[in-house]
């Protein structure tokens, strides 16, 4: 492989944040110490920088943080067409197609194609569910997509909207790409290393992660103590699953009804990934949030970035005496406003300054009000969601998984959020 173009996943000291990004990184870093990680290798920041250059579209890219919302709007699609429409270089397309058949063909397996902007999973912005994953690529024509499709998500409106809120110039930035052997998970979830009260926090659910991840279904939740035993078990309520074919890529099917509420983990299984969770934590020096996956070879880490942990802060008195909702946690904070009633998309632009958002799916679109709300509350989704994620970064206080809220909670009550203990109440 050309060290200015690709990088295998195995070479930890070439895949460096600032040529394959934080995410690529950080799961390099992991493998070399020899934690379960699929294998791979990734598509650098020279590579992206090359492909703006051949579509001619750098001139574009460097205006869009310095004109008005239109004009950049037009700009930032603009940019979207080259990538897609430019050829590849034949250098890059040559390395990339190679390094792609010595991964899936020996198994004949499927493919899992990854962004790795080179400013996510960091301290500051982890941009959770911002950039594109494509999973269960079987073709070599839809691998080269997958891999335009992540350069171009660096330039899509929702993206650009988080950059700005961040001060980030997408110009001034690059696209990485993560490719990997696809995990054809039987469950998969997420954790969190360290919560406010100090125990280790598991969710889990059945086939891909996506459904965790996109607040689709309310997942597992497993503690566990510091010294790795388990604490206790809360069953999910897990409807629908995502698995990848090779002819149709990523499928979501219906759960059969006596798995709908089954734990997706034994406790065995629990105690094993509430090890694995605690060795990233010590091998990266702080708490960390981790994306895993259980397939036929056992658990295995698909992501781990840096953790938000805030003390608890503790509720008004008051507030016991009211009627309470519980459900997953986001982490930290308590707030308080109006409930603002959101049935779906269109009704974000009546979310006031100061509301309490309470909505059905936690999907990362949310992202475009979570700066004007003071708390979140969802029907679906857990503690380990990319709006999840997004909540703790913007110290938002949210509750997710809580059952019946949107028809419960009256619109325009005041409503208190406790992103700690994961409970909702209202003034009636």
């Amino acid at each position: 492989m050309s060290p200015d173009i690709l990088v295998p996943l195995a070479d930890g000291d070439h895949a460096t944040a600032d040529r394959v990004g934080p995410k690529a990184a950080t799961l390099a870093k992991l493998r070399q110490a020899g934690l379960p990680v699929p294998e791979g290798f990734c598509l650098t920041a020279e590579a992206y920088q090359a492909a703006l250059a051949t579509a001619g579209v750098e001139t574009m890219a460097r205006r869009v943080a310095l004109t008005d919302p239109p004009e950049a709007r037009r700009l930032a699609v603009a940019v979207r067409l080259g990538l897609l429409r430019a050829p590849f270089d034949a250098v890059i397309e040559e390395s990339l197609m190679t390094a792609w058949r010595r991964l899936v063909a020996p198994l004949d397996a499927l493919g899992a194609v990854r962004s790795s902007a080179l400013v996510e999973d960091t301290e500051a912005a982890s941009f959770a569910g911002q950039f594109e994953t494509f999973l269960g690529i079987a073709t070599e024509a839809d691998f080269l997509t997958a891999v335009r499709g992540c350069w171009i998500s660096l330039w899509s409106t929702r993206a650009l909207r988080y950059l700005h809120t961040h001060e980030v110039d997408p110009a001034g930035t690059a696209m990485a790409v993560l490719v990997q052997r696809l995990v054809e998970a039987r469950a998969a979830g997420g954790a969190l290393s360290r919560t406010a009260d100090g125990d280790l926090m598991l969710t889990g659910s059945w086939g891909l992660g996506s459904t965790v991840a996109q607040g689709e279904v309310v997942p597992d939740r497993y503690r566990l103590s510091r010294d790795g035993s388990l604490r206790s078990v809360e069953p999910g309520r897990k409807d629908r699953r995502v698995r990848c074919t090779a002819e149709a890529g990523a499928v979501a099917e219906a759960v059969a009804a006596e798995l709908v509420e089954a734990p997706c983990l034994d406790p065995t299984q629990a105690v094993e990934l509430g090890g694995l969770v605690l060795a990233v934590e010590s091998l990266l020096g702080t708490p960390v949030e981790v994306e895993w996956a259980l397939g036929a070879e056992g658990l295995q880490i698909l992501q781990a970035r840096p953790l938000r942990v805030a003390a608890y802060q503790a509720p008004d008195e008051l507030w016991q005496r009211h009627p309470g909702l519980t459900g997953q946690p986001a982490g930290l904070g308590w707030g308080s406003g109006p409930a603002c009633i959101v049935r779906d998309e269109y009704d974000l632009e009546h979310v006031e300054p100061g509301a309490v958002l309470v909505t059905r799916v936690a999907g990362p679109a949310l992202m475009a009000v979570l700066a004007r709300v003071a708390g979140v509350v969802a029907e679906l989704g857990g503690s380990t969601s990319h709006l999840a994620a997004l909540a703790r970064e913007r110290g938002i206080p949210a509750v997710l998984g809580v059952p019946g809220a949107t028809r419960r909670i009256p619109e325009g009550a005041v409503v208190a959020v406790d992103g700690v203990a994961g409970v909702v109440r209202w003034m009636r």
